[in-house]
């Protein structure tokens, strides 16, 4: 979608969720080929399932659909009496396309001084510290709370305070950590993760996608994935792994995981490692694509996990771990390369972009999990 588009769907988001009548549209969305079936049934199952949620996620979806997908909504809109709104939707994109400053995103937008009138901003100089004061780098830092949360009395975190755990500490080993029963006290201020196993963590990992999808192939995903399934069994997580699951399958793995009784376990993690695009949401933007090509917001999947949809999962900590691409660059992956010396004596292997043009901020040699 045009970018003017999308700032206009934004712009307009309050009267559109107000007023949609999405049970009329179904059909016509259909008929267009703006949205699959399986796609209309995820929007009609958001958040509680009321008009006012379905209208939200189907305007925020919207965004994710090509090019047409603003002129295709409008006339759905005709075809559905909904005129009302079709004219505001297009009048208000006319007026956008003869003024382009009226649909700037909003990082554009100038600052503005509020002060008495006449007052005007004076340019920036440099100030120089006095040497007898304290550089601001040099201030004691002061910690709001309990005395026995002070900086010099703050213990290393673990996961199970009455029992020692080992503690990584990188290449140096890893040695027993207890914390104090008194920390436990102060219940509001930290999660208590003692039960044994700690939680479910669910992974996702799609590598291979529908040539229809126009997704290419996340060579080296399951490398991160096999270490990620490592590192979380080490933290007394009960693991599942699913690879190369299509956006339907996607909500149906986690609204399964959703159901569960985690009653007796203290936290639950979500990892997903697949390709992603851009999408607006209200609290959590982005999306990540099922291997079909078909989108689902980070959203969508965070709410899954809400009170109403996993109450055993209440006021516990639920942790999202999304690696795909935000949309608007490629995914360059990584490849190992072995290096020998001038005598043929193999090396160990250094990780180096696919391609030249990797922007990838990973480091050349990939830190343990």
């Amino acid at each position: 979608m045009d970018e003017a588009d999308r700032q206009l769907l934004r712009r307009c988001r309050v009267r559109l969720v107000s007023e949609l009548q999405v049970a009329e549209l179904w059909d016509a969305l259909l008929s267009r080929e703006l949205f699959t079936r399986d796609m209309i049934e995820d929007i009609q199952q958001a958040g509680s399932g009321c008009r006012r949620d379905q209208a939200r996620q189907l305007v925020t979806d919207l965004e994710t659909r090509g090019r047409q997908a603003l002129p295709l909504f409008i006339s759905c809109l005709e075809d559905t009496g909904q005129g009302t709104l079709a004219s505001f939707l297009q009048s208000s994109r006319q007026a956008a396309k003869q003024d382009p400053e009226a649909v700037k995103p909003l990082g554009h937008l100038v600052p503005v001084v509020l002060g008495p009138m006449g007052l005007t901003a004076k340019k920036q100089r440099v100030v120089k510290l006095d040497p007898s004061q304290p550089a601001l780098g040099n201030l004691t830092p002061v910690v709001l709370g309990p005395e026995e949360l002070w900086p010099a009395r703050l213990k290393p975190e673990v996961l199970r305070p009455e029992t020692p755990r080992p503690v990584d500490i990188g290449s140096g080993g890893a040695h027993d950590v207890c914390v104090p029963g008194k920390a436990r006290g102060h219940a509001d201020m930290a999660y208590t993760l003692d039960s044994d196993p700690c939680g479910h963590c669910l992974i996702i990992n799609n590598v291979n996608f529908c040539p229809s999808s126009g997704l290419g192939t996340r060579t080296g995903s399951s490398v991160d994935c096999d270490k990620l399934e490592r590192r979380f069994r080490w933290l007394h997580f009960m693991v599942e792994v699913k690879s190369d699951l299509t956006g339907k399958k996607m909500i149906t793995a986690l609204m399964e995981m959703a159901r569960r009784d985690h009653r007796a376990l203290d936290c639950f993690v979500v990892v997903i490692l697949s390709h992603g695009c851009q999408a607006s949401h209200l609290q959590f933007p982005g999306a990540v694509y099922g291997t079909d090509g078909c989108s689902v917001s980070i959203e969508k999947i965070v709410n899954i996990f809400n009170g109403s949809g996993c109450p055993s999962l209440g006021g516990k900590p639920k942790l999202f771990f999304i690696q795909a691409c935000g949309g608007g660059c490629s995914e360059t992956m990584l490849q190992p390369r072995s290096l020998e010396d001038a005598g043929g004596t193999r090396k160990r292997a250094e990780w180096v972009p696919a391609t030249d043009a990797c922007l990838s901020p990973l480091p050349l040699s990939p830190p343990p999990l």
